[in-house]
């Protein structure tokens, strides 16, 4: 294992968090992103998709920055609300498990 994370489907499950909630240092793997089609894309241009792994790196009242694809991008608290993760190793509410990649 490389330290990794896909998402993958699981019959029960927890939730997924708001990335508001991570601590730092933690490892999560971006399940939704809501709100309009300009701040989902403005989001995308950002790196952070659907499936996508990131690492919070430090959290301040709500703002992330967030190491995303090697590089860092910092969220302002509002921004960070709209993107639901899944911790690794746990599932969020629809049963997809965030899991270690297999390489």
């Amino acid at each position: 294992m490389d330290g990794h994370c896909t998402i993958k489907k699981k019959r029960e499950g927890n939730r997924m968090i708001p990335l508001t909630m991570a601590a730092a240092g933690e490892t999560l793997t971006i399940g939704r992103i809501s709100g309009k089609d300009a701040v989902r894309q403005h989001l995308e241009e950002l790196g952070l998709v659907t499936g996508t792994q990131v690492t919070v790196v430090a959290q301040m009242a709500g703002n992330l920055i967030l190491q995303v694809k090697g590089g860092r991008v910092a969220l302002d608290r509002s921004m960070a609300g709209r993107i639901m993760a899944a911790p690794c190793g746990q599932t969020d509410h629809a049963g997809f498990q965030a899991a270690p990649a297999h390489m």
